[in-house]
């Protein structure tokens, strides 16, 4: 039977009910035990609102058909609650959550939905539905208790088994699941070893195998090769990133017009820039110019084994190339595993002990290909720590993201599964010998203790951390630590967790620990609440605060020297290097990490050990030039920055200019009478056009400002630049002007064209935001589409005729040429003629608007779809929906739960190595992966870069330190005497303290200052309260008169 992604059952074929209907349905509709009826129903019942971050990683259609699919998650401990978790988060039809025993004390260990009145007294399944419910109202959950029979388990498109005891069932209902075309997997964690297996069917089909977005780029040229070959060259601008095999088709083509649209054509790459395709078309013209290529993706069809067949032949996807050859071993393990278990009355090995450890390798070694050698000691660290009672939180986390994201690619058929074993373990955390003490007073840490000791238990529970950012990866961060026990307050430790951000209704299908009621509340608020009731036994003090140099009064050197480690779950670059500096400049461990959809790193940064988070960055994004944007757009990103430029300048930069000039009108002219060029010309005439000029008073003004707006971008400034460069131009060497990335333009017409709708689009957004801008009330806007598109028809526009004269700058390096200094007869005219009103506008009130992406109903990003859809009309690129604008446009991170929960867990296991005492680099991991592919690549952290001054080693973690205080002539003399080195320069932060080319008179005075007073006098303020030590760089010459780079001085100010 074959499992297409396409198969989606019947009932759901039918026209869902609308999506008010969908949230009251009776629950007497739902199965055995349902909690919820929540659905995702029809194509056009997606909740973008919800599912917007989500969206952007797997597309709409992937997603409509995880909304027709019924998942069965059996088995509801650690493993089993995050891939539940995640799939719930995910919006799927329903998923039933299956478990036939009660509440183990151990369970606790890492099942974060059950809590110590459910031991021994509710099931585990029963007792975790309710939670995973609220998780996602557009998902029924359900309960199931009883055995898994052939005809239930046929109930289901997907079937996913962990915490199965019997091998022998786990064949059985993967044979039924094979034969039936229900897609099968199995997952499990043993201690610090991981499995997963994945069953499609006989013909799967994945219609995306990377998720990355086709390649386009310009053609340059287009020849003809050999007989049926065309050399398809791009423009030098950028690669065309295509590889061998891949497929294209054309579009805007001249000429070899057949190209365009044609049926995707297969590549052969020659280089960067060029490759081939087959065209045995012969009738065709020459390439005239213009075009592009796109990237066409192709399905792929994957035949997958049954799990009774795979087991004997497996194939594996490697997850750690550094242990490429263990595969073999734990499968051979995770077999043995079950065999050890018959043969000793179902119970596992003894944690640590030797003589089963020998029984169990025996028996491993027996499920071995006879030419593949067993690695004992692989086995021998599963035989110690399988049998552990429990489960550890950061390995269900790794597994469970790495599960639930396969669940995913089930049912929609987006990106390539694992085929068809993976394996992950974490040997390198393992003691080297038995831990002498392996009993915990509390049971929820069993499993730590009798893996890593008591003592361990102990020093978790000790530590005191701070965690920075409760969004997604805080929120895992935060499960992770309580269900290790970081942080407990019996012993000292604490949990400090800060973020400065409200909840939004887009963050609750990834950021697990919120709920509806929970928005528009503080982040870390709600997050430390929802951790507590994890784990009560953690003490977390939540704070709002920013984390950078306003706040390095809260975040103190007390505070930092207390912490043991720092967690970055940070989304911006700025922070995560400020955080970075910090824990360089206070010695302590970070662990960072990101995730950008499917794709996910992780960083180990340890003092002294590995280099740090800012030593190595990505390259600068790449600009769009201005003249690009401004007049020869090519692609839809031009036209989608053109439109945020334009939002900000009309509804942010002049309302907060004119509020401005009405808070203090003298001292904004004298502000603005400083500014170099033309500035203070261009801000005063928009602070006029605004306040006097064009000012409006009603909604029927702002729809008359928006039509005059339309027809200055989409019609007036056209023409102007048609005029100067008219279509029949060409360039001094004969070249045609418009051709290669400069499109040629057209004027708009008003309400006319393929994409009228934009039109209306325009004009009404740009009303409704330049009426906020006034305080217009919104009782006196029109409402009424049809007549707001009766009343803008009307409105007349003079017909704009081009002038001569006009330059226009073909370069961004013509345009800075071209500046203008301001003129200064215009600019009195301007700074009197608002003077002389000034008086008269003290009751106007102007509310300058910032850009939100997020909320539908304030016209944002209706304006800036229309305005970039009808920029792209002007030069024919093809337009993009609303979806697809508000990604580009809001620069939005996609995101999805199963590689937050992945990469957090990562973090976690890292942290663990440090609790450890581990103090070198091999048994670390930086890891980068990619879900998708899936892919992952764990390496050893870089150590820090080791330069010498005066034959000594130094490294990003050394300083020279110093306890002040010191005059400056004290502080020459004594590198000079202790090095040997000449200091020339001293800074601190921005301000230069000294400098041997300063004015004499001014030196001779600061050297018999104190450093602390030559600080206070530079920065004209005093050194806060809080600081304990000033941080001086300082450039130095040696005897040979050569410059010498030192570490930074740490300047201890006197208590």
């Amino acid at each position: 039977m074959s499992t297409s992604p396409n198969r989606i059952p019947k009932e759901s074929q039918s026209k869902s009910p609308s999506p008010k209907r969908r949230r009251v349905i009776n629950n007497e509709t739902m199965a055995n035990n349902s909690v919820s009826n929540g659905t995702n129903g029809s194509a056009a019942d997606i909740d973008d609102g919800l599912y917007s971050r989500q969206l952007y990683v797997l597309g709409h259609d992937a997603m409509r058909r995880m909304g027709a699919s019924d998942i069965l998650i059996s088995g509801m401990r650690g493993l089993g609650v995050e891939i539940a978790k995640n799939v719930v988060l995910g919006g799927f039809k329903s998923v039933t959550i299956h478990d036939r025993g009660l509440t183990a004390k151990e369970d606790l260990s890492a099942q974060y939905y059950l809590s110590e009145t459910d031991v021994d007294r509710s099931n585990r399944a029963e007792a975790s539905a309710t939670k995973l419910q609220e998780l996602n109202p557009y998902v029924a959950v359900t309960t199931y208790t009883g055995p898994l029979s052939n005809d239930y388990i046929k109930k289901f498109h997907v079937v996913v088994l962990t915490d199965s005891d019997d091998l022998d069932d786990v064949m059985r209902i993967g044979e039924v699941c094979h034969s039936e075309g229900i897609h099968f997997l199995v997952a499990q964690i043993h201690g610090v070893f991981g499995q997963i297996f994945c069953d499609f069917g006989e013909e799967f089909v994945c219609t995306d195998t990377t998720g990355e977005e086709p390649l386009t780029a310009m053609i340059a040229s287009v020849t003809s090769e050999q007989e049926g070959q065309r050399l398809v060259t791009v423009l030098d601008e950028s690669r065309h990133g295509l590889e061998d095999g891949n497929y294209v088709t054309f579009r805007e083509v001249k000429g070899m017009t057949h190209l365009n649209g044609c049926t995707p054509l297969k590549v052969s790459v020659i280089g960067p820039y060029t490759f081939t395709v087959a065209d045995t078309d012969k009738n065709v013209s020459s390439y005239q110019g213009g075009g592009s290529f796109i990237q066409v993706k192709q399905h792929k069809v994957i035949k997958f084994q049954s799990i009774s067949k795979s087991s004997e032949k497996p194939e594996y996807l490697l997850s750690d190339w550094s242990k490429f050859d263990r595969a073999p071993t734990l499968h051979a393990s995770f077999r043995a595993l079950d065999a050890f278990r018959k043969q000793h009355g179902g119970r596992s090995p003894r944690s640590w002990n030797s003589e089963d450890a020998d029984a169990f390798i025996k028996i491993a070694r027996s499920k071995m290909s006879p030419d593949i050698e067993l690695i004992e000691t692989v086995a021998r660290d599963f035989a110690y720590t399988c049998g552990a009672r429990g489960d550890l939180a950061p390995m269900a986390g790794i597994i469970g993201g790495i599960v639930a994201q396969e669940v995913m690619k089930a049912c929609s058929g987006k990106f390539h599964p694992i085929f068809q074993w993976l394996y992950f373990d974490a040997c390198e955390i393992l003691p080297k010998s038995p831990p002498e003490s392996r009993h915990s007073d509390n049971p929820r840490y069993n499993i730590t203790a009798e893996i890593f000791g008591s003592d361990f238990v102990d020093r978790l529970h000790a530590m005191r951390c701070f965690i920075v950012g409760a969004g997604a990866i805080g929120c895992e961060h935060l499960k992770h630590l309580s269900m290790m026990g970081v942080g407990c307050h019996r012993n000292g430790g604490r949990i400090v967790l800060t973020d400065m951000d409200t909840i939004e209704r887009s963050n609750l299908n990834r950021q697990f620990l919120f709920r509806p009621s929970d928005v528009g509340s503080m982040k870390s608020t709600v997050a430390g609440k929802a951790a507590k009731r994890m784990n009560d036994d953690i003490m977390i003090e939540a704070h709002e605060n920013r984390v950078g140099p306003e706040t390095e009064n809260i975040y103190t050197d007390d505070f930092f020297n207390s912490l043991d480690f720092v967690a970055n779950a940070l989304d911006n670059v700025d922070a995560r290097l400020y955080m970075d500096r910090r824990c360089v400049y206070y010695l302590k461990p970070l662990f960072e990490c990101g995730t950008m959809g499917t794709k996910g790193n992780v960083q180990v940064v340890l003092p002294n050990i590995t280099e740090s988070y800012g030593s190595s960055q990505d390259p600068p994004e790449k600009s769009i030039p201005i003249c690009t944007l401004k007049n020869f757009p090519n692609a839809i990103e031009h036209t989608l920055q053109w439109a945020r430029d334009l939002f900000e300048g009309l509804f942010t930069q002049t309302p907060e200019y004119a509020a401005d000039f009405l808070r203090d009108p003298n001292a904004f002219l004298e502000r603005n009478a400083k500014l170099p060029g033309s500035e203070p010309v261009d801000i005063l005439e928009k602070v006029r056009d605004f306040l006097i000029e064009k000012r409006v008073k009603s909604f029927k003004d702002c729809i008359n400002w928006a039509r005059h707006l339309f027809a200055e971008h989409f019609v007036d400034q056209i023409k102007q630049l048609l005029h100067n460069f008219p279509p029949n131009q060409v360039t001094s060497s004969g070249a045609p002007f418009w051709s290669g990335p400069k499109r040629c333009p057209r004027p708009l017409v008003f309400l006319q064209g393929e994409l009228e709708k934009y039109h209306l689009d325009f004009v009404e957004s740009a009303a409704h935001i330049l009426a906020d801008c006034y305080g217009v009330p919104e009782s006196s806007r029109i409402t009424d589409r049809k007549e707001l598109r009766r009343h803008a028809a009307d409105i007349h526009v003079t017909v704009f005729k081009p002038r001569d004269g006009v330059r226009i700058a073909e370069t961004d390096a013509e345009l800075e040429s071209s500046s203008s200094s301001a003129d200064s007869d215009k600019l009195n005219r301007l700074i009197g003629k608002l003077e002389g009103v000034s008086g008269s506008l003290t009751k106007i009130k102007v509310f300058p608007i910032d850009f939100e992406k997020d909320v539908d109903s304030n016209h944002h990003m209706d304006f800036i779809t229309a305005a970039s859809n009808l920029r792209a009309e002007n030069y024919e690129i093809p337009p993009a929906d609303r979806h697809q604008s508000k990604l580009i446009a809001g620069k939005i991170i996609p995101a999805i739960a199963t590689t937050t929960a992945m990469v957090s867990g990562l973090v976690a296991m890292e942290i663990y190595k440090f609790a450890r005492g581990l103090n070198e680099r091999e048994p670390y991991k930086n890891a980068f992966l990619n879900l998708a592919l899936p892919y992952m690549d764990f390496s050893e952290p870089q150590g820090p870069l080791v330069k010498q001054y005066c034959d000594k080693d130094w490294s990003l973690w050394s300083r020279i330190e110093l306890d002040g205080e010191m005059t400056l002539r004290q502080f020459l003399d004594y590198f000079q005497q202790r090095y040997g080195l000449e200091v020339t320069m001293v800074s601190h932060g921005v301000l230069m303290l000294y400098a041997f080319f300063q004015n004499r008179v001014a030196v001779e005075e600061k050297m018999a200052m104190n450093i602390s007073a030559i600080v206070e006098k530079v920065s004209k303020k005093p050194i806060p309260n809080h600081s304990r030590a000033l941080v001086l760089e300082v450039i130095c010459n040696d005897d040979n008169d050569e410059d010498i780079e030192v570490p930074f001085i740490k300047y201890n100010l006197p208590k």
